[in-house]
């Protein structure tokens, strides 16, 4: 992640979410990523093809699941979540699972301003663990319920929980989503397999 300084966000200034997603919109950042940490504005690499790939399979089996249910519903593209306020930090967790809208009019048009009950985070060759753990510690303190890290080239998914040491399951595993969704089950190993192989 590298810090961003242009002449429409000094580095001097903090953003608060709502500027963040005006500036973000503008036209001269179209094809780039952005986070906010603490007002602060970061720029992200853009995913590869099998991050892209892998993200795709969980957004998959999550949306069969609240279909089967009939209840929730998924949010893929980096869709942002407000985790701190005063300074803003807003995150974009590759897939997100909610229960919050009754119908797709009753959704936030910007940042999500209550936090999902799951978020996934998929890793890229780039990523550095400790800004990893630290999105991570962020989204529980904000009150998403579970974050599942997963390691498409280690195929295998380490799940958080506020208060309890991280669990990691590995590809021969399956994985539930005990306590928030604990009607939900699929192996590992889907998430990182062509559909029907």
């Amino acid at each position: 992640m590298t810090a961003v300084a242009t002449a429409s966000t000094p580095a001097t200034r903090r953003m608060t979410a709502a500027e963040f997603f005006a500036w973000v919109h503008r036209p001269e950042n179209r094809n780039h990523f952005f986070e906010l940490d603490r007002g602060e504005v970061v720029e992200l690499p853009p995913p590869g093809k099998y991050h892209g790939f892998v993200c795709g399979n969980i957004s998959r089996i999550l949306g069969v699941f609240a279909i089967q249910r009939r209840k929730g519903y998924v949010c893929t593209n980096d869709a942002g979540v407000l985790v701190e306020q005063d300074p803003d930090t807003v995150r974009g967790p590759d897939v997100t699972f909610y229960e919050d809208a009754q119908s797709a009019d009753d959704m936030d048009r910007q940042y999500a301003a209550r936090p999902p009950l799951l978020a996934v985070e998929v890793s890229s060759p780039n990523d550095r663990i400790n800004r990893t753990i630290r999105r991570i510690t962020q989204m529980l303190h904000a009150g998403v319920a579970q974050v599942w890290l997963v390691d498409p080239e280690g195929r295998d998914v380490s799940v958080y929980r506020a208060g309890q040491d991280p669990m990691l399951l590995t590809e021969g595993q399956e994985l539930t989503g005990d306590p928030a969704l604990p009607d939900f089950r699929c192996r590992i190993a889907d998430f990182f397999a062509l559909p029907g192989a």
